[in-house]
């Protein structure tokens, strides 16, 4: 068996864990977590054996010794197995299996811990998610600190120091941004006309909305959950959840637009190539760059709600006494909201600052876990102005813990400053140009599944960002968007 089939086979078992995931967070029932903890830990367990064993290492070297070097796309593909296998035999199968199993667990236990606002719930779920994470940063090893080695795993090529001092750099600048933008929306206060917005209505207007930027339901589906997210279970399977507010239609709205974005990369990368890195997302950076361009420079525009307004307008009639310019006003406003999805552009990576700094003491130790709320509240107030009335609006809101996902957060943050490198240079074609003006995406996407999508995971996230816009990654082209968006 050569490596490549021995990557899609067990790319098959990874899939197939990721189908009974996705429905642990939309369709299982509550009493069944305990067992589905034991079928995911199994699977991940196998999967870990597979991708470790003898044979995987003897067809990878295989494959290497005899890679001529002549196609750039096996070398890549090569290369990327190889960095995967380095990562994933430096861990015991034990951890990996303690670590499926103990996520199951956590993530049952977060939901029930947020919806009573009650950290100390899940506090031991995340002590042991921590020392789960600390050990796997130990087998790895790390350059200066523990969250090195998490967020390669994340967004390869960078590192901790790096995320901080860009971090430093934007803080001054965001924070100034975020406050004149937050003024400037109190001074012309204006809310959206009173609902119901019916799920089913809402339903109807996300599914239509989704469809004709691109995205593929014979290939895809929505459905609702706790916390919006997308995964992919195989091929042209691509699965959007998202959640809804009968008082809002726009946060769902531009949570599946967000989510669309996810999905519109993952149905662009070559299906025949799924279960290779060619056939894989870079980092989750680049694909945070996707859903952030979707979701904000695309859906927040005044081109975008020409053409789907009169649509809202009519599956919600209480639009209509209601002007396009206002209802613009009121997708553009800003304010500190203390909760991270649904949070404008300008006060946005505030929440990601923070959430950055608080993972980085947990792993090194300088905050304990009990800890955590007080430092959370003690971080936001620096940062917004105020506290959070309770944890679930505080410490509690995102998921991502839950998940073992301690180095995700930058992520969010460099997805904005690629988005807006992406949209400003896709712009800088005419006819792409032209296209945005009159509500027509499919040029726009075209663009997209031919500088991003289609490289797979075969150059590193930085790489292909410069190779797509022809400059090296920036925040230049981020902060200008910011600026004449809400100043």
């Amino acid at each position: 068996m050569s490596i490549f089939e021995r990557a899609r086979e067990l790319a098959i078992v990874q899939s197939a864990a990721e189908v009974i995931a996705w429905d642990q967070e939309t369709y299982m029932p509550s009493q069944a977590n305990d067992h589905r903890a034991k079928q995911l830990s199994w699977l991940a367990a196998r999967a870990h054996e597979m991708a470790t064993c003898d044979d995987w290492r003897r067809d990878l070297e295989d494959a290497e010794n005899n890679d001529t070097g002549s196609d750039a796309k096996l070398s890549a593909n090569l290369r990327e197995l190889r960095r995967h296998f380095e990562r994933a035999t430096k861990l015991p199968t034990t951890l990996v299996a303690r670590e499926s199993s103990a996520t199951s667990l956590a993530k049952h236990a977060w939901a029930e811990a947020r919806e009573k606002s009650d950290f100390k719930a899940f506090a031991p779920h995340l002590e042991e998610l921590l020392e789960i994470a600390r050990e796997k940063a130990s087998l790895w090893g790390y350059a200066k600190e523990p969250y090195d080695a998490l967020l390669e795993g994340y967004e390869r090529g960078t590192s901790t120091a790096a995320v901080a001092t860009l971090f430093d750099q934007l803080r001054p600048e965001i924070r100034s941004i975020a406050a004149a933008a937050v003024q400037k929306s109190n001074q012309q206060s204006i809310t959206l006309p009173a609902g119901p917005y019916t799920v089913a209505a809402q339903q109807k207007l996300n599914q239509q909305i989704a469809e004709s930027i691109g995205f593929d339901f014979t290939a895809g589906r929505i459905d609702t959950t706790a916390h919006p997210f997308c995964t992919t279970l195989g091929p042209h399977d691509v699965r959007l959840t998202t959640r809804y507010d009968e008082n809002d239609f726009t946060s769902s709205l531009f949570g599946v637009l967000h989510e669309a974005g996810h999905g519109l990369y993952e149905q662009g990368l070559p299906a025949d190539e799924f279960g290779l890195p060619s056939g894989a997302a870079v980092s989750l950076g680049i694909h945070e760059s996707q859903s952030r361009l979707w979701e904000n420079h695309v859906g927040r525009s005044r081109e975008f709600w020409q053409k789907w307004y009169p649509v809202a307008q009519e599956i919600f009639p209480q639009l209509n006494a209601f002007p396009l310019d206002d209802f613009l006003r009121f997708i553009r406003s800003a304010a500190f909201s203390p909760i991270r999805v649904e949070a404008d552009e300008a006060t946005y990576d505030l929440h990601i600052l923070l959430r950055f700094d608080i993972e980085r003491r947990m792993l090194n130790g300088s905050l304990n876990v009990n800890d955590v709320p007080a430092a959370w509240n003690d971080g936001f107030r620096e940062l917004f102005g105020f506290t959070p009335k309770n944890d679930r609006e505080g410490c509690l809101q995102d998921i991502h813990w839950s998940m073992g996902g301690l180095g995700y957060f930058p992520t969010y943050t460099l997805g904005n400053i690629h988005a807006a490198s992406l949209f400003a240079c896709a712009k800088s074609d005419a006819n792409i140009a032209t296209a945005i003006a009159l509500g027509d995406y499919a040029p726009l996407l075209a663009w997209l599944r031919q500088n991003i999508h289609a490289h797979g995971s075969t150059l590193d996230p930085s790489d292909l960002i410069q190779q797509a816009t022809g400059k090296k990654p920036s925040s230049e082209d981020y902060i200008k968007h910011l600026t004449q968006r809400y100043l």
